[in-house]
């Protein structure tokens, strides 16, 4: 952008467990397959 270079949008996703400790990182996340994904690491913790 205008000669400048960037890193552009980078999304991630953190899960955090109910100690407040992280319990799964998923960086540089695609929209395909991703909730599914999320929401079995989710059911494990219960």
């Amino acid at each position: 952008m205008y000669g400048k270079k960037s890193m552009g949008v980078q999304r991630a996703t953190f899960l955090i467990d109910k100690a407040g400790k992280i319990a799964g990182v998923w960086p540089k996340v695609k929209v395909k397959g991703h909730a599914v994904e999320v929401g079995e690491a989710i059911a494990e913790l219960s």
